[in-house]
């Protein structure tokens, strides 16, 4: 399983700023992230299927 980290995150998601994605994470848009040690990843996979499922939502 492969893990982004919040740089990797931003990219994939159109360099979004840092505060919007910590807004998305808030209202639920986003999948929340694993901690470890001191960051925060996120599952590669489970981000694909939530945005696959907001794309699907939006059509």
């Amino acid at each position: 399983m492969q893990y982004l980290t919040l740089t990797e995150l931003r990219a994939k998601l159109g360099n979004r700023s840092r505060s919007a994605i910590y807004l998305d994470l808030a209202a639920g848009r986003l999948p929340q992230p694993i901690k470890l040690g001191g960051r925060l990843y996120w599952p590669e996979a489970e981000l694909e299927v939530h945005l696959q499922s907001l794309r699907e939502e939006a059509a």
